[in-house]
């Protein structure tokens, strides 16, 4: 997975709150705050990432419905995977009756049997259900950010490590087969270049090369050529030898200016 479309933002600068949290990786909840706002301001153009659990529309990458607060898809399956967990959760909801088209539509771009009644029913159940809310998170965590931080650890690598592979997994997926442009491809792509921290290499070194990895997978992707997600704000934090993804924090993503004092 995979990633929302930026939504129009009028201001080309971006504020937020203090995050703090010092030391740690992503398991510390400040740590996932600053990591999510992140994941926001190339997704959606805002630090505001609890805004976007409502968010709902076709972007036209291929893959069908993105929504949510990382861009769940309904034509990758995570759409569907917070569908069914909300649905075992609070059976009978709003969305439960379109989980046979959810999975009829798994694997294209199509709408069928969605629509704008889907979109609307997603988005309502965003709004006011916390159920359906803790459903996209948990999703989150299963698929893509526990994942991230857990290799991150087996790689030696702190918070800022751990953010480069969670934003990895969010956008281009688990996948490692053959010409695939998916997490673990990524990862076994820089394993040819450099050491990760847990085999004595240098975290920078390790860091630069995972990313030179992603900026070639991204340019594969005709909707996804932007690399600033990359270029002008993860290799910054690396430059700057941020390791621990510590305020204050300034990058910019498609050619827009955030911070987190």
């Amino acid at each position: 997975m995979l990633f929302a479309l930026v939504v129009a933002v009028a201001a080309c600068t971006a504020c937020a709150e203090d995050g703090t949290g010092e030391g740690g990786g992503l398991d510390d909840p400040a740590k996932q705050d600053i990591a999510m706002r992140l994941v926001s301001s190339a997704e959606n153009s805002s630090l505001d990432w609890r805004a976007q659990y409502r968010y709902i529309e076709d972007i036209g990458d291929g893959r069908g419905y993105t929504a949510g607060i990382i861009g769940f898809c309904s034509g990758t399956g995570d759409m569907l995977a917070v569908v069914e967990r909300y649905t075992k959760d609070r059976p009978g909801n709003a969305l439960a009756p379109y989980l046979p088209a959810l999975r009829a539509v798994v694997g294209s771009d199509s709408h069928q049997g969605l629509g704008p009644e889907f979109t609307g029913a997603w988005a309502q159940a965003a709004a006011s259900d916390p159920v359906f809310r803790a459903a996209q998170d948990a999703e989150r965590d299963r698929q893509y950010l526990m994942p991230a931080v857990r290799q991150g650890e087996r790689d030696g690598l702190g918070a800022l490590g751990q953010f480069i592979y969670f934003d990895a997994y969010v956008m281009h997926g688990a996948d490692a087969s053959r010409g695939s442009v998916g997490f673990r491809a990524l990862r076994e792509k820089a394993l040819r270049e450099a050491e990760p921290p847990s085999e004595g290499g240098d975290e920078a070194a390790y860091l630069n090369a995972f990313l030179d990895a992603r900026v070639e997978a991204i340019r594969r992707e005709p909707s996804h050529s932007d690399t600033s997600r990359v270029e002008t704000a993860q290799r910054v934090f690396v430059r700057e030898g941020n390791f621990g993804l510590e305020p204050p924090l300034r990058w910019r993503v498609y050619g827009d200016s955030y911070r987190i004092e």
